[in-house]
């Protein structure tokens, strides 16, 4: 077994029999050290002595006046951030559980309540106990989709993506190589030299996983989208425990549409147009990245008003030429039998 994403935090967690997830000591400490909450120079005494306190039992109780005593209200609402975040982690079962406690939250409420960085930590960290053994580079890199938006490019019917992160910061630096010039623009780019990441070269992904540099394809019919719709189903079996079977579709011919889940905000507005029958201006047919088919392995977990009847999921681009992929859709959106 190769190691991968050794920075994730799953190496700080405690693993039940029953593969959940749990918070050590450790890997609560671990966000005290994050540059939002670590004393800097000009920190005053209380928020020093608040950091000192949890430093050394990180899951104390903090009283609201412990908060309400630091004198920068930017710091004060980063403590009232992690302090909501890390209660829900010890309230919930697991890991797991609180991944989705946190979308649960937020649909009841209207908002999210934690920054997007703490979620997409507990994403990749979720993905890579799923994957924990895999061996395949390819299927890792396409895991990054949970946790790390993507710049789209558009090459002769090809598909292929890579670090959003990893581009700018190139591009900005003015480094050499494809990366440097890769969609620095701010919209779907074309003609393109990428290095990318394939079944034939995928063991090349080790080693280099941390640093976000190889791109991927995901068009219809390619292993990258293939690697994709395998993730999907295994997400959807870990935290739903229901078992389905997804494959990559060129179109979707069916007069029977009764179900579609958009694995983005951008592509859960055009399947919508598509099922209403309205069709797609030309832009948008371009940034309609990968259609897919998800279909219940056991009826009895379906919804009977869309029994036997798949669902249709789909990845898109924004405007700008960004993935950003919400895995919660799956979680939220999906037509269960209720219980």
């Amino acid at each position: 077994m190769r190691p991968f994403w050794i920075r994730s935090g799953l190496a700080l967690l405690d693993v039940d029999e029953h593969g959940g997830l749990h918070p050590s000591d450790a890997f609560l400490r671990a966000y005290l050290a994050r540059g939002e909450l670590a004393p800097v120079d000009e920190s005053c005494a209380a928020e020093r002595a608040l950091h000192a306190r949890l430093h050394e039992a990180p899951r104390r109780a903090v009283d609201a006046s412990e908060i309400e005593a630091i004198a920068d209200p930017d710091v004060r609402e980063n403590w009232r951030l992690f302090l909501r975040h890390r209660d829900r982690l010890l309230a919930s079962p697991n890991l797991q559980a609180a991944y989705v406690a946190t979308f649960a939250d937020a649909q009841s409420r209207g908002r999210i309540d934690v920054p997007p960085l703490f979620v997409e930590q507990l994403a990749q960290i979720i993905v890579h106990h799923m994957l924990a053994d895999c061996e395949d580079g390819l299927m890792l890199r396409v895991a990054e989709l949970w946790f790390r938006e993507q710049r789209v490019a558009l090459e002769g019917g090809r598909v292929v993506l890579a670090d959003r992160e990893t581009v700018e910061a190139r591009a900005a630096g003015s480094a050499g190589g494809s990366l440097g010039r890769l969609l620095a623009q701010a919209s779907i780019g074309s003609n393109i030299d990428l290095e990318v990441l394939d079944a034939s070269n995928a063991d090349a992904y080790f080693g280099r996983d941390e640093r976000h540099d190889y791109a991927v394809e995901i068009g219809h019919g390619r292993p990258g989208a293939q690697r994709l719709c395998e993730l999907i189903r295994r997400w959807v079996g870990h935290l739903l425990g229901i078992d389905v079977r997804v494959a990559s579709v060129a179109a979707i011919d069916d007069s029977r549409w009764r179900w579609h889940v958009g694995l983005d905000a951008q592509s859960s507005v055009l399947l919508d147009k598509l099922y209403r029958g309205e069709g797609l201006e030309p832009d948008e047919h371009r940034r309609l990245l990968l259609l897919m088919r998800l279909d219940f392995e056991r009826l009895q977990d379906q919804d009977p008003r869309v029994a036997a009847k798949p669902v249709y999921l789909a990845v898109a681009a924004d405007e700008s030429g960004v993935l950003r992929m919400k895995p919660q859709n799956l979680l939220f959106n999906l037509p269960l039998q209720s219980h």
